[in-house]
């Protein structure tokens, strides 16, 4: 899989200079390239307690992002997903640790145990004062008997590193280090596993699954479950969670592991407010990369019982701008629509035949959702045949609030639902359609007529003629194949939306924006739609 790098060898030092020189932090870097690669505070003058954490890289903006005032004064960076040496760790207490000393908070991975273990040792050779945490907040393997460190290393950063910045000795950091890190659980799951740079990618995870508990190395999970959604997926995790808490109010961390996109992350966090720990949830950090897993495509919950001196604390603004902050979760609040906007729905009525041929046209869409979607990718974002099977649902559940027996009111009431309820460009030109096609309806034009009428208006607005590689290309035929009867309107439907195929450029739409050689040989998908409608009417 390609990726946006130069040599293995070089991604973390490269990554770290493209930190030191971005991040609007105080910070450097000690020599040492190659081997040891340190991040430190820049303004860190030695009389407070120091914070030193790390391991491998990967996980970013963890560790070298949350290097700043009031979180970590020092962050170490080993290979990918390897831990740092001892050497480098050494270096890293060396420069920033002074009389009041250094707290190192490390995630339970032996390989960091023992590298952060060893320099401690040999840094309290030097006459320092050096104090280690071990975080074990995963909870995916209960039976395991050090469990591993994961997202919930960010509450101690975040506590320990306000009390460290009001200059409270090292024994009491130290101390609400380890209350924290007693107070955390954590787990995440991913549909996908990361991909090491120079590595062949694993794909253990099968097509409809997902993975509970996988580890930040891309280590297995504890199962695989089927994945049929977000809800589905955070009450795996909370079911989780919630045999392994106690009673109270928690704050949650919302871990993007790196490949998850924001929109996805978003949904997340309103399954989580939702699930059956969700009212146990007062407080929430992101959702947002924190400690990432390179791309993978996941997420993890930490939950912490958080006191109020602890929510003080997560809620102190800092200098690392990949902190989120803390935000407390409130009822969604929703003002009515501003005057003008309110829909005035005509009067609904009932007409059977009129309700079984709408239902049957809006199948029709949500059964070529698929197909047109597959048609979309090639021209476009991959997303025609979901708006329109989007549109085609919300008009199946307003049937019995639209006037049936009144065609005339019926077709500017498919134009007011289609506004309000399909998006992009095509849900506005066909609520334009459907509107003036009513329009002329009322003036006493033939169905046949008025429907040209609505076509004309949306050309109009919308600027598409036949041969611009539209729905037109179709439509407009098929408008005009009516006076011959359905079966010749079918005909004259599909031979435009096969003709788009061959148009190589187009002229109108998002597909004008394409390269004309991705377009060959692939009808544009409204046109295709149109044609399918057509098609099944005249059956």
């Amino acid at each position: 899989m390609a990726q946006f790098i130069n040599k293995r060898e070089d991604v973390v030092v490269e990554a770290i200079e493209g930190l030191l020189a971005s991040s609007g932090v105080p910070l450097s870097r000690l020599d040492g390239y190659p081997h040891i690669r340190v991040v430190v505070r820049a303004d860190w003058d030695k009389t407070k307690v120091a914070l030193v954490s790390g391991g491998g890289s990967g996980h970013e903006p963890a560790h070298a992002g949350f290097v700043g005032e009031g979180m970590l004064t020092a962050a170490v960076c080993g290979d990918v997903f390897a831990s740092p040496s001892v050497d480098a760790v050494l270096a890293g207490i060396l420069a920033v640790t002074g009389p009041a000393g250094c707290l190192l908070i490390v995630k339970n991975y032996t390989g960091d145990r023992l590298n952060f273990g060893l320099a401690a040792e040999r840094a309290r050779a030097f006459g320092l004062n050096v104090n280690m945490v071990i975080v074990d907040d995963d909870i995916a393997l209960p039976d395991l008997p050090q469990a591993r460190g994961v997202a919930g290393t960010l509450f101690v950063h975040k506590i320990a590193g306000a009390l460290a910045e009001d200059g409270a000795n090292l024994e009491t950091v130290t101390e609400a280090a380890r209350r924290v890190i007693a107070g955390t659980r954590s787990i995440g799951m991913s549909l996908d596993t990361c991909t090491v740079p120079g590595s062949p990618k694993e794909d253990r995870i099968p097509p409809g699954m997902a993975e509970l508990g996988l580890g930040i190395h891309g280590e297995a999970g504890v199962e695989q479950v089927d994945f049929s959604g977000a809800q589905s997926a955070m009450a795996a995790v909370a079911a989780k969670l919630k045999s392994a808490i106690g009673d109270g109010t928690y704050v949650a961390l919302i871990n993007n592991l790196g490949g998850t996109s924001v929109l996805e992350m978003s949904v997340l966090a309103h399954e989580l407010i939702r699930s059956e720990i969700g009212d146990r949830i007062r407080h929430l950090i992101g959702p947002a990369p924190l400690m990432t897993s390179l791309d993978m495509r996941g997420f993890s919950i930490s939950l912490l019982a958080a006191s109020e001196d602890d929510l003080a604390s997560l809620a102190r603004p800092v200098g690392p701008a990949a902190w989120p902050g803390l935000s407390t979760v409130s009822p969604v609040s929703i003002l009515s629509l501003p005057d003008g906007l309110t829909p005035i729905m005509p009067l609904p009525s009932d007409h059977k035949p009129t309700r079984d041929f709408l239902v049957a046209c809006c199948n029709v869409m949500i059964a070529a959702e698929q197909d047109l979607n597959a048609l979309d990718a090639k021209s476009g974002d991959g997303d025609t045949g979901s708006t329109l099977a989007g549109a085609a649902r919300a008009l199946v559940n307003a049937m019995d609030r639209l006037p049936l027996s009144d065609h005339t009111q019926l077709l500017r009431a498919i134009g007011l639902e289609l506004s309000q309820t399909m998006g992009g460009s095509s849900g506005v030109l066909l609520a334009i359609f459907f509107a003036a096609a009513g329009d002329g309806a009322s003036s006493g034009l033939p169905m046949r007529d008025a429907l040209k009428a609505g076509l004309a208006r949306m050309q109009e607005i919308g600027g598409a003629q036949v041969g611009d590689r539209t729905m037109v290309d179709a439509l407009a035929p098929a408008l005009d194949g009516l006076q011959s009867g359905l079966s010749e309107a079918a005909k004259a439907a599909r031979e435009g939306a096969d003709r788009t195929a061959k148009l190589v450029r187009a002229k109108a739409g998002r597909a004008a924006y394409i390269n004309a050689k991705q377009l060959e040989g692939h009808a544009d998908p409204g046109a295709e739609a149109v044609a399918r409608l057509f098609e099944f009417l005249a059956r």
